[in-house]
């Protein structure tokens, strides 16, 4: 669900068509052009760019647009939308004589202007509908061109607000109502779809994938890593579906529609023997499309997934130490994860969202930090440290401008969890810290600045530093420590590409 202008404005080009292609019917060429004009200040700049878009574009790319929608009342291929549309407004329901009296004028109406009758039927009565299809017969073919584009934007809106809960000013350069006001014609139950959270899945599906397709990535000057063989592969997923169609499994007891998630289970574990990429994010990506395409009561699922790493153990052979090609460590250290969150929209399926990350990683640096400075007032107790071991928790995630790069691994703009974590180290390792935030900051610059392909980057990081026991030692320098008690502090901080400073200027 679209919140806030940060959700919106940092979709790429494909996630943002998926997410609002369905719009405008059958016509995602209006979301693409809306792209290009980021960012949005609020809702009612987004659909007002939409609106212009639509009133600015040359005759035949109008006309191609009102011939995309369906006819009312007529039994015709559509999109959701429409259908659910026309189902609210009674249309789908016709007595024998409506529908023939509906039939009639919608072909009167389409032989004199070309296009079928367009009205957004939301809060509307079917004899309504049927009254102002006789009425707009009458008119001129511009006037009612003009009409048709106006209900077209019109529809666009109320789609936008169901999908955004919000209510969206018609008026130019207006700005949107609160979100918790409902329009005349809502009703109760449409409330209660738009606030609700419905979904269900699996968590701790244990995935082990032998001889998998090699990675291979860009080398970076901070890290060694290069790619894998991915002679073993182990993840733990977590998967989560949704679709309104479920609802009655949750109000009635009816599980004609439930997949059961051991299926679910089943699903993952024979899927991935068929995957052939190199990136857990594609095979993600590849199963949530799948599931989609199998099941069409499902409209979104969101899969979740950790790495198990598993690391060579060197081995003596023929007289040389080397990995070995056969024998792993199941390593218990710091782990790649990743997001794919797959949605269906209209006939389409897509990618809605998805991030890379690292977490449990867990960094010491012996001397070379501090901590002062800090408001020092009667509830201060801590005393200030001038170079102090410095010992961090820390977590990451990024999102790339366009998820394919982490989904295609032949591409080579795959990010990999193993870079990222020598560049936290390099960087950790070169600079005096003040602060937790100030390392972190930077590490999340040199990130950036090393991968053009990601445009966010974030972190949440907690200070594990070990409480001093003594700085006298017998060799006369270190010291010694232990764990610290609780609680501990922690940081959070995102960046984009904004924020790294303009070529020339210092840091």
């Amino acid at each position: 669900m679209i919140r806030n202008g940060d959700d919106w404005n940092g979709l790429s080009e494909v996630a943002f068509v998926i997410r609002f292609g369905s719009l405008f019917e059958r016509s995602p060429w209006v979301a693409r052009q809306a792209w290009q004009e980021r960012p949005f200040h609020s809702l009612s700049h987004l659909f007002e760019t939409m609106a212009a878009i639509v009133h600015t574009a040359g005759p035949e790319q109008q006309l191609d647009l009102l011939r995309a929608h369906p006819e009312l009342g007529l039994p015709a291929p559509m999109t959701t939308d429409s259908r659910l549309e026309q189902r609210g407004a009674g249309l789908e329901s016709l007595e024998a004589d409506e529908r023939l009296q509906f039939e009639r004028l919608n072909h009167t109406y389409r032989t004199k202007f070309g296009f079928p009758f367009i009205v957004a039927v939301r809060g509307k009565t079917k004899d309504q509908i049927l009254a102002l299809l006789q009425q707009r017969s009458a008119n001129s073919l511009e006037d009612e061109r003009q009409t048709a584009l106006q209900e077209v934007c019109r529809i666009a809106r109320l789609r936008l607000e169901a999908a955004t809960k919000a209510v969206i000013s018609e008026r130019k350069g207006g700005s949107s109502m609160s979100a918790n006001e409902a329009t005349p014609s809502e009703t109760r139950q449409e409330r209660a779809t738009a606030e609700r959270m419905m979904y269900y899945g699996k968590g701790d599906v244990w995935v082990f994938r032998t001889y998998g397709t090699p990675l291979r990535v860009q080398a970076i000057p901070e890290s060694s890593y290069t790619g894998s063989p991915h002679t073993v592969i182990g993840v733990n997923i977590r998967i989560a579906v949704s679709g309104e169609r479920f609802l009655p499994s949750f109000t009635e007891g009816d599980n004609s529609l439930i997949v059961a998630t051991d299926s679910m289970k089943n699903f993952i574990l024979r899927q991935t023997a068929l995957y052939t990429g190199a990136t857990v994010d594609g095979l993600l990506a590849m199963i949530s499309r799948r599931l989609l395409e199998k099941y069409p009561q499902m409209t979104g699922i969101r899969m979740e997934a950790e790495h198990v790493p598993f690391e060579a153990m060197p081995v003596l052979e023929d007289g040389l130490q080397r990995p070995s090609d056969l024998v792993f460590n199941y390593s218990r250290n710091e782990a790649p994860t990743c997001m794919v969150e797959c949605i269906r929209t209209g006939d389409a399926i897509g990618i809605a969202e998805h991030t890379g990350g690292l977490t449990g990683l867990r960094l010491l640096k012996v001397k070379g930090s501090s901590f002062k400075g800090y408001v020092w007032d009667e509830y201060t107790t801590l005393p200030e440290a001038s170079d102090r071991p410095l010992f961090i928790y820390l977590q990451m995630g990024w999102r790339y401008t366009d998820p394919e790069d982490a989904l295609e691994a032949g591409r080579l703009r795959y990010v990999p969890a193993e870079q990222v974590r020598d560049i936290a180290a390099t960087v950790f390792h070169a600079l005096h810290s003040p602060s937790i935030q100030h390392l972190i900051y930077h590490i999340g610059l040199r990130v950036l600045e090393r991968f053009p392909q990601l445009d966010k980057v974030w972190f949440e990081s907690n200070n594990r530093t070990w409480e001093t026991v003594t700085e006298e030692t017998a060799n006369g320098h270190g010291g010694v420590f232990t764990e610290p008690r609780p609680p501990y502090g922690f940081q959070g901080f995102s960046l984009t590409r904004d924020d790294l400073p303009v070529q020339g200027e210092g840091k």
